[in-house]
């Protein structure tokens, strides 16, 4: 009788054949459903002094699951959306292993009725004119990383491209000429192309004289010439926010990340009167539900409402929208 897969078994099996070959997931997804188990592992080995090859499914019971992720949150200070990113990829290797293994169907079963964790839902953070200037205004232009640093920031403030994109950018990908725009890959392996304005280009132009690279290299390096990780996009992100809240007084309390500078993007959209389906189609998102957040964080346009509406003590009255010409003016 054939002695059933053990952990080891499954896990590769699982990445190469489902996530790999049957599903051709993208290299992101893979990315982080390997470092959930590289986590998970890790929890293993600390707790049942067990080296990873000799791990058992069934020391991957429910109770023990759910003691991992609670790991997550009170050890390592990850935020409940965090913890439900590493319990769908369990989830997703337990629905394989149900597939594969019906033997252990029950086990499965158990731990794919561990819930995700409810979380509070806040207002996103973004970054007004002023404060991206000040971003801006921090690389030092005399210095070959100065310059390289305020032409991706001002790429990512002005496209809204995902981190991933941003630090995946080829210099191929950067198009001139009427019509410029860099394009790039996004989640679902979706292709799409976003306009430049001037200052872009001509900031994009003079880096990539400076660049002197191929076409497949990438067009931010970090200094040994190679592609920027996460972490360095983070750090230099980090280093030059520090330097504007120096000059821009509001930057002292807001935490800027690579993706506030994609919300700060979308909300700019929103102010300037574009429609919600141009700024998904424009930041790749999949619906139109995901760009409902830009509305709920914008005290402008909630304030522009106001604006229409009568005090309590007010005289009544039916609501006529402005006059057309006037409204015309209004929005340039």
């Amino acid at each position: 009788m054939k002695n059933p897969p053990t952990f080891a078994a499954l896990l590769q099996s699982f990445f190469t054949e489902r996530l790999m070959g049957q599903r051709n997931a993208s290299p992101h997804t893979i990315a982080s459903y390997r470092d959930t188990f590289r986590l998970l592992l890790a929890f293993v080995q600390d707790r049942l002094r067990k080296p990873p090859t000799t791990v058992a499914l069934q020391d991957l019971d429910a109770p023990f699951l759910g003691r991992f992720l609670d790991h997550l949150e009170t050890d390592r200070g990850n935020i409940p959306r965090s913890r439900n990113l590493r319990l769908a990829a369990i989830h997703s290797f337990f629905k394989y292993v149900a597939l594969h293994e019906p033997s252990q169907g029950a086990l499965a079963q158990r731990v794919l009725a561990i819930p995700c964790k409810r979380h509070k839902t806040k207002p996103i953070d973004f970054l007004a004119r002023p404060e991206i200037e000040a971003l801006l205004a921090a690389p030092d232009q005399r210095t070959w990383m100065g310059r390289r640093d305020r032409t991706l920031l001002l790429v990512a403030a002005q496209t809204g491209l995902r981190a991933s994109e941003l630090i995946g950018l080829r210099c191929q990908d950067v198009a001139f000429g009427p019509g410029a725009h860099v394009q790039c890959t996004g989640k679902g392996r979706k292709q799409r192309r976003t306009p430049l304005r001037k200052d872009a280009v001509a900031a994009l132009r003079a880096w990539l004289r400076e660049r002197d690279g191929q076409p497949a290299d990438v067009l931010f390096p970090n200094a040994r010439g190679q592609r920027l990780s996460h972490d360095g996009l983070a750090y230099i992100l980090a280093k030059h926010v520090a330097t504007a809240r120096q000059q821009c007084a509001s930057l002292v309390n807001k935490r800027v990340t690579p993706h506030v500078l994609r919300h700060s993007l979308a909300m700019e959209l929103l102010q300037a009167g574009v429609d919600r389906s141009v700024i998904a189609l424009w930041l790749g998102h999949e619906t139109l539900d995901t760009v409902q957040v830009y509305l709920h964080a914008n005290p402008e346009l909630k304030e522009q409402a106001l604006a229409k509406t009568k005090p309590f003590n007010g005289r009544p009255g039916r609501y006529r929208p402005d006059d057309q010409l006037l409204a015309f003016l209004q929005g340039l």
